[in-house]
């Protein structure tokens, strides 16, 4: 069954606030911030807010319904999402299909951690059951051991080199250089990405992204309620998101990704030939490059990438345009949004760093939730431009 597109679901006010790779400020406060920051980037009064979709991993033991009663949003729809870097994704598609129904009017989707290093302790001491009792027991903390076997294993697949991953790593450092929220701005090349030091082979530093604070933010509405304001906004054309895919396999080939990414296409009417950038999730490249494979830009991701360039201005495929997580830095569940914000700036013309010239369409990728030997969950929206101010 092929899914139908979105009708007139405009993104607005994209917000991306306090990246920090240490802060005395809570997650209560980051969120207020973005929601905000929000609200004066698209002129409106937080009462027209009437609806949330949040996510977060130490906004615990409050939640998105508790977030509410503090922020002081008297809300008719409500999204607590649990999914990690594909939140962005997720919580777009149930925003704008609540827009769609008239069931809210305007939607702030928010995401922000406040991520010193016992925080990040405490997430990967309980980041899942399954890793708790199944994981650490046997010496495998944390998700780098976890995709040293999902990169091992790709490499073995497809003949894939350091050398192909450093290519991205690389590229996308080199879009992070005028981002200002960026953590990593000094230039990284292929030398000094090869003579990184090692964290789980075949993973060394700069494959592995850093835990830090931050926050980001986008608003959703009817497209029509975004041109009586006067906002700048992307259009949302399609989206798709898929759960516990290829189950069976050992470990990781491919993304669920593989299995929506056709129909997400023929319902937004574009392909990836007609997409101008791709925002990907990037924790660590290998997801990188099964994204450009499930997303349908390449057959063999290894290949293409040894003759792609991926800067914002250089001519082929523009890839993480604000720098990626592996530049900006993962600030816990805002991670998964940092790329569908930029996805916002690049249609609208408000970009804080490197500008895609003349985008018009581009695809956001999400992934999330990784226990022992995959991702449980995948997702990807495909955008438009909509109209400028």
């Amino acid at each position: 069954m092929t899914p139908r597109g979105y009708d007139g679901v405009a993104l607005a006010a994209p917000v991306s606030f306090g990246y920090r790779r240490f802060t005395l400020r809570d997650t209560q406060w980051y969120l207020a911030r973005l929601l905000k920051a929000c609200l004066d980037g698209a002129g409106i009064e937080k009462r027209q807010v009437d609806g949330l979709a949040l996510a977060s991993f130490t906004l615990a033991p409050d939640g998105a319904a508790a977030m509410a009663e503090q922020l002081g949003l008297e809300l008719r729809f409500l999204e607590d999402l649990h999914v990690g870097g594909a939140s962005a994704v997720l919580g777009l598609r149930r925003a704008a299909r609540a827009v769609e129904a008239g069931e809210a009017e305007i939607v702030a989707c928010l995401a922000a951690d406040a991520m010193g290093k016992a925080d990040f302790e405490a997430l990967i001491a309980n980041f899942s059951s399954y890793a708790r009792d199944a994981m650490h027991p046997y010496g495998a903390a944390g998700p780098n051991a976890v995709f040293a076997m999902i990169t091992e294993a790709y490499m073995a697949r497809h003949g894939t080199r350091r050398e192909d991953f450093g290519k991205l790593c690389v590229a996308q450092r080199s879009n992070a250089l005028a981002n200002p929220h960026a953590l990593f701005r000094r230039p990284l090349t292929l030398e000094a990405y090869l003579a990184a030091r090692p964290v789980a082979e075949p993973l060394h530093l700069f494959d592995c992204v850093m835990p830090c604070s931050g926050g980001e933010a986008f608003l959703v509405m009817r497209e029509a309620r975004a041109q009586a304001l006067g906002l700048p906004h992307a259009r949302l054309l399609s989206a798709m998101e898929r759960h516990n895919a290829f189950a069976e396999v050992e470990l990781q080939p491919a993304g669920g990704w593989a299995l929506g990414a056709e129909a997400m296409y023929q319902a937004a009417g574009v392909g990836p030939a007609e997409m101008d950038f791709l925002q990907a999730y990037d924790d660590y490249p290998v997801v990188l490059f099964m994204q450009l494979e499930n997303l349908g830009f390449a057959d063999d991701a290894t290949q293409f990438v040894r003759r792609t360039a991926f800067e914002a201005e250089a001519g082929g495929l523009p890839l993480n345009t604000a720098g990626g997580q592996l530049s900006v830095g993962q600030a816990g569940a805002a991670g998964g949004f940092l790329g569908m914000v930029e996805g916002i700036r690049q249609l609208t013309g408000q970009v804080v760093g490197a500008q895609v010239p003349d985008a018009r369409h581009g695809v956001v990728g999400g992934f999330g939730l990784v226990n022992f030997r995959h991702g449980v969950t995948c997702g990807a929206a495909v955008l438009g431009r909509g109209a400028r101010a």
